[in-house]
């Protein structure tokens, strides 16, 4: 009795067990690591600082943004939400029917579906196999000196037969494909990163276009009045023709801008429309582009464990460990199999015989293969796994890597962007100042037109720089969230959390 209780608990405990190696991810980024140490100097600090002061001192009538600042703390960076930042609920409007309808999320969830499936058939070798047969057919037989002997048979059984996994392979086939399900979720993951901040740069593309043409408007109007101006002069005899065509030529220059900037929205709205998936149509406008910039405010650093959620790195972790399973199939197959194989039924020579007494048939079979000579198939498939194992591992590891350098860009991106806005506001403002000026000057006939047209000029290439840098900057934050992994998550199937 105890013999065989002890060859009941060795086998238990080969089934237990899985041959090949396990899995333990190495720390690839250090949790005390920093994003975006801040690296200015001092002075650079307080002169950007000093910047803004001066803009705030020169205003005499201060706009308050529309928008409250919204700090990004380093402990709540993880549960926020991108458009959280913008708070524009056109934008937000915009994401969620991208979220719905994009042909591409549409596609990866499709190939999450069948990953999934795949998972279930890797798990199914781990029960036995249960099959109804039955048959019919006519025989002829013949044994020694006998005379041959004809009959009819009609057959059911139910056969089962299953494969041992004493050794772990279907075990670790489970787990590759578990680990392949996670990593396609991850891929998922990764195309609602992208397709969210796609969405939000073509939008904050539109903004800033929707605020170059007011920019273009508002100039084309300026100089209209200036060269009506000029041509009342010229017909007092007080100007040459010369200032006349100079100032024709000016005005014609924010008017081309015009012609541009509506060609270049009305592809940014097609292809937004294409991201929507949807036909093409008018984008809806939510906040401005100032307003929009005006609202946030993100730190100089950010703690590296903030990357373990980017679904790129998720992804190469997920793909290690399914690479690290199949060296435990592929050791598996160089081991002896075990098989059992079992049938039970009737047999009769007509149909109303079956299942009456005398006619019950079965079978009962054990069996097992062991693989002696394959040629060193089987030792290389061991050890081509090994190798991929070991490339999964180095990318997952470069993934990693390759994360932490692009957070570090887009946050000092952010930095930088969020200084050129400064140093550009204060550009533009005192050249705001300064055309008013030559504009008094000239209708007092005390300066020539060069000044006001070097004015005008001067204004219009720095509105247009300060609407671009607000672009950079607004489109920097957005790149940052997604160089951190966003927090736009969920199950494959377009959902939000937080």
């Amino acid at each position: 009795m105890k013999p065989r209780i002890a060859a009941v608990a060795f086998t238990l405990g080969l089934a237990g067990c899985a041959v090949g190696p396990g899995y333990h991810p190495a720390q690839v980024v250090p949790a005390t690591t920093r994003v975006g140490a801040g690296s200015r100097s001092d002075s650079a600090r307080a002169f950007f600082d000093s910047l803004a002061a001066a803009r705030a001192a020169d205003s005499a009538r201060p706009v308050p943004p529309a928008l409250p600042p919204r700090a990004l703390a380093t402990d709540s960076i993880a549960d926020l939400a991108w458009l959280d930042i913008l708070r524009d609920s056109a934008l937000t409007r915009l994401v969620a029917t991208a979220l719905r309808q994009n042909r591409d999320l549409a596609l990866a969830r499709a190939r999450i579906r069948e990953y999934r499936a795949a998972a279930g058939v890797a798990r199914s070798p781990l029960f036995p196999s249960l099959a109804l047969n039955g048959s019919t057919s006519t025989n002829k037989i013949a044994l020694g000196s006998f005379a041959p002997v004809s009959y009819h048979a009609w057959r059911v059984t139910a056969d089962v037969a299953w494969e041992l996994d004493f050794w772990g392979g279907t075990r670790r086939g489970l787990q590759a494909a578990q680990a392949d399900l996670s990593a396609q979720e991850a891929a998922a993951r990764a195309v609602v990163l992208s397709l969210v901040s796609d969405v939000a740069s073509g939008y904050l593309q539109l903004l800033e276009l929707d605020q170059e043409r007011a920019v273009a408007e508002r100039t084309l109007a300026t100089r209209g009045v200036t060269l009506d101006l000029a041509r009342q002069r010229y017909a007092r005899g007080v100007i040459s023709e010369l200032d006349v065509r100079q100032f024709e030529a000016q005005v014609a220059v924010p008017a081309a801008r015009l012609a541009q900037v509506e060609q270049q929205r009305a592809q940014e709205e097609h292809a937004l429309n294409v991201l929507l998936g949807a036909a093409p149509a008018t984008i809806v406008r939510g906040t401005s582009l100032a307003q929009a910039v005006r609202a946030v405010i993100v730190p100089d650093s950010l703690p590296g464990t903030l990357l373990e959620r980017r679904p790129d790195v998720r992804e190469a972790e997920r793909a290690y460990a399914a690479a690290t399973a199949r060296v435990g199939v592929a050791d598996a197959a160089r081991l002896p199999k075990i098989t059992i194989i079992g049938s039970s039924g009737s047999q009769a020579a007509t149909s109303g015989g079956l299942f009456t007494s005398q006619t019950d048939v079965y079978q009962l079979q054990a069996g097992v293969s062991i693989p002696l000579f394959t040629g060193g198939k089987l030792i290389n498939v061991a050890r081509a796994a090994r190798a991929r194992a070991e490339e999964a591992r180095a990318a997952y590891e470069q993934t990693a890597l390759t994360a932490l350098r692009e957070a570090g860009d887009a946050l000092a991106g952010v930095r930088a962007a969020r200084d050129q806005v400064a140093a550009q506001d204060t550009q533009a403002k005192a050249l705001r100042r300064a055309l008013q000026l030559a504009e008094a000057r000239y209708r007092a006939g005390v300066a020539n037109y060069l000044e006001v047209l070097d004015s005008q000029r001067s204004l219009f290439e720095a509105e247009l720089a300060l609407s671009q840098a607000q672009l950079l900057q607004l489109t920097a934050a957005v790149q940052l969230y997604k160089a951190l992994g966003g927090s736009w998550s969920g199950d494959g199937e377009g959902a939000e959390t937080r």
